[in-house]
């Protein structure tokens, strides 16, 4: 798993970007397509699997975006390895899905012997 972080700052109509901790530079018009490019340029440092980002604002004239390639990744209300196809993955939540709503079911069993329509 690697994390790539990236400062993004606006000077007139143009955004430039520089990794925290690394030599990725860009320029783009907007932060959508810097975001783009900067998916594929960490993609093309860390193909080892699923990739998440996230965007956020500090300023009107700055933002910082995080890109995390591999790792664990949530699906479906479990985490899982990020593998590199990802069906494993999706296969892996299906269980985890399944005791939920066993333990759900159970919990209405439970009326301690009363009932509101009594």
């Amino acid at each position: 798993m690697e994390v790539f972080t990236f400062v993004l700052r606006k000077s007139g109509a143009e955004w430039t970007v520089k990794q925290h901790s690394g030599d990725i530079e860009d320029t783009a018009s907007s932060t959508y397509d810097l975001q783009r490019k900067l998916v594929n340029a960490a993609r093309a440092a860390d193909s080892s699997g699923a990739v998440q980002s996230s965007f956020s604002f500090v300023s009107p004239s700055s933002a910082v975006f995080q890109v995390v390639v591999g790792g664990a990744v949530f699906v479906g209300g479990a985490v899982a390895a990020a593998p590199a196809g990802g069906a494993a993955a999706e296969s892996a939540a299906a269980p985890a899905a399944e005791k939920k709503e066993e333990k759900v079911e159970k919990e209405e069993d439970e009326d301690f012997g009363m009932s509101l329509f009594d």
